[in-house]
């Protein structure tokens, strides 16, 4: 049974995986880039609110139900360990997550917004043989309209993030959040797991910053991006020029509100 749970989400090519990658060197903890139980949960959640069986549900029973996908996904892990679920869709549903787990906290990783969609072409330009499924395996777009497309906030794999990363910032449940930005992860990894372990009042581990080891190659094929998720396996800072247009990055400026503290209302913890 899922004791203690977490969720990380937040923005796309913002180190969530990174993050994973690091946080599974504790023998302890249990995390991946990315699980199937949001899919799950948005599926199974509505039958029971709905339709010809929704009159057998009450709010224990369907929290009870939802609980039990955790249980049985994470079922082979061993009592006292720590279950870190990630899917961009969590901040999305920050409200509900109370609900199943009160306790739990919501690991949300940025980014600036241009770097992203750089990040993004990037790997798109290593392998200009293959066709994305973020862009449904079309051929012949633009940056510009790849950029339109990812910060789309109803399709887009950026937009959709975006979106309710802002509405858990500014909602009821924004205490639950914690930002862990790109930038100083790969700057100073050691001060962010320690402000991390802090947060959730975990006893510190002495990570490996110099071999971290996480690759998804099959996943990675599957959307058409071999290597996408990959992470190398020393934590660093590497600058490079952008791939990008720079009327792309100013177009995107303004989208990282994170970093303006006076759209902080509710002070957000940034780590």
């Amino acid at each position: 049974m899922v004791t203690q749970i977490h969720f990380i989400s937040g923005l796309p090519r913002s180190g969530s995986t990174l993050l994973c990658a690091l946080l599974r060197q504790n023998p302890r903890f249990t995390s991946a880039m990315t699980s199937p139980v949001a899919a799950l949960i948005g599926s199974v959640h509505p039958k029971m609110c709905g339709g010809e069986f929704g009159v057998f549900f009450d709010d224990a029973k369907r929290a009870e139900v939802l609980r039990g996908i955790f249980n049985s996904y994470y079922s082979d892990v061993t009592e006292g360990g720590v279950v870190f679920d990630t899917n961009r869709t969590w901040t999305g549903r920050a409200a509900l997550l109370s609900r199943l787990y009160p306790q739990s906290r919501i690991i949300c990783c940025v980014r600036e917004t241009g770097w992203i969609i750089d990040s993004i072409e990037s790997a798109l330009n290593k392998h200009p043989l293959q066709l994305s499924r973020m862009f449904d395996f079309k051929p012949g777009m633009s940056v510009y309209a790849r950029a339109e497309s990812l910060m789309n906030s109803d399709t887009g794999q950026v937009g959709i993030a975006w979106s309710v990363l802002r509405e858990a910032w500014f909602g009821s449940q924004s205490q639950r959040l914690l930002i862990v930005s790109y930038e100083r992860l790969v700057r100073d990894p050691k001060l962010t797991l320690q402000r991390l372990y802090n947060e959730l009042e975990e006893p510190f581990f002495e990570h490996d910053f110099d071999n971290v080891a996480y690759d998804e190659p099959e996943y990675d094929a599957h959307i058409g991006m071999p290597g996408l998720h990959k992470v190398r396996p020393k934590v660093d800072y590497q600058p490079r020029q952008p791939v990008v247009p720079p009327d792309l990055f100013a177009k995107y400026s303004t989208a990282n509100f994170w970093d303006n503290p006076k759209l902080n209302p509710r002070g957000v913890t940034i780590i």
